[in-house]
């Protein structure tokens, strides 16, 4: 069987994808209790998949892997608390004023990702800026120890 076919590697990629955005995006959301804006998931997702396509056709070592996966890892958490900070601001509620003005509702108005999951850690959309702003700088170094123990067991 060839497992480089154009639909069989579309569907590795979607299940890769969908697994991989579900956990990454459900992790985020408990670990920052802020939800994530919809279209910020959904550029990540797309990029995931795209990525995942392009790869798809051969088999790779834990080497090449990891050296991947790593650094995807690094850059869909940054623009996922990129998101959280535009989306939320630092007043702990979505943006208003001439941001919105100049398109910032496109990019924020599509709903939010996770909010009961938030909610359930004790977060809150009407506190997520105060949240994102207090953040230990401890906390970013272990954020970062996780992210390179979970990339190194995925790959």
């Amino acid at each position: 069987m060839d497992i480089s076919g154009i639909q069989l590697r579309a569907v590795r990629a979607a299940v890769f994808t969908a697994v991989v955005v579900t956990l990454s995006a459900a992790s985020h959301v408990l670990l920052s209790r802020v939800p994530l804006p919809l279209t910020t998931v959904a550029a990540i997702a797309a990029a995931v998949f795209a990525v995942a396509f392009a790869l798809a056709g051969r088999e790779r070592g834990f080497g090449r892997i990891a050296a991947l996966l790593i650094p995807l890892e690094l850059a869909a958490d940054t623009v996922f608390t990129t998101g959280q900070h535009v989306c939320y601001g630092s007043a702990g509620g979505p943006v208003a004023g001439p941001l919105r003005a100049v398109g910032l509702d496109v990019l924020c108005g599509g709903g939010s990702v996770g909010t009961p999951l938030s909610r359930v850690t004790g977060g809150a959309p009407d506190h997520a800026g105060v949240l994102i702003a207090r953040a230990d700088p401890a906390a970013a170094w272990l954020l970062l120890g996780a992210h390179l123990a979970v990339g190194l067991l995925a790959a």
